[in-house]
């Protein structure tokens, strides 16, 4: 059976892409803890991040880094925290947070309510950074 992310990946369930290559998709977490707060997945349905290949784990930071460095250009922050706790979805996946405290990486804290017309500007701020950073 397909995951929620393999079905996001596919176009069945609408994301707000900001990024995507041959072999991984990038997205807003619907859930974010901050604004900017993106998924980065393999298209390849894995569920532990350490069973993927050592190739695919390295082509996987590369690709979460691009969209890091995105994501801070349209979201100026410290730094872009990263975390993989992979348990409430069984699918691989890196979530990226701009953040300006240690604090804002805590996923206890309160997810922010965004209407859809801030995620859809959101993923377009991140989306274009993405673009004009891989020319």
């Amino acid at each position: 059976m397909a995951t929620i992310f393999s079905k996001i990946i596919a176009g069945e369930i609408p994301s707000y892409k900001v990024a995507e290559d041959e072999r991984f998709y990038a997205f807003l977490d619907i859930n974010p803890l901050v604004k900017g707060h993106t998924l980065v997945v393999p298209k390849r349905e894995v569920d532990y991040i350490f069973d993927l290949s050592d190739e695919e784990l390295a082509a996987m930071q590369v690709f979460a880094k691009h969209v890091a460095e995105a994501i801070q250009r349209a979201f100026p922050c410290r730094k872009v925290g990263q975390a993989v706790i992979g348990l409430e979805v069984p699918h691989a996946h890196i979530h990226l947070i701009p953040i300006q405290k240690e604090s804002d990486m805590l996923f206890s804290n309160p997810k922010l309510k965004l209407e859809p017309d801030e995620f859809a500007a959101i993923a377009q701020a991140i989306a274009q950074a993405w673009t004009e950073g891989n020319k």
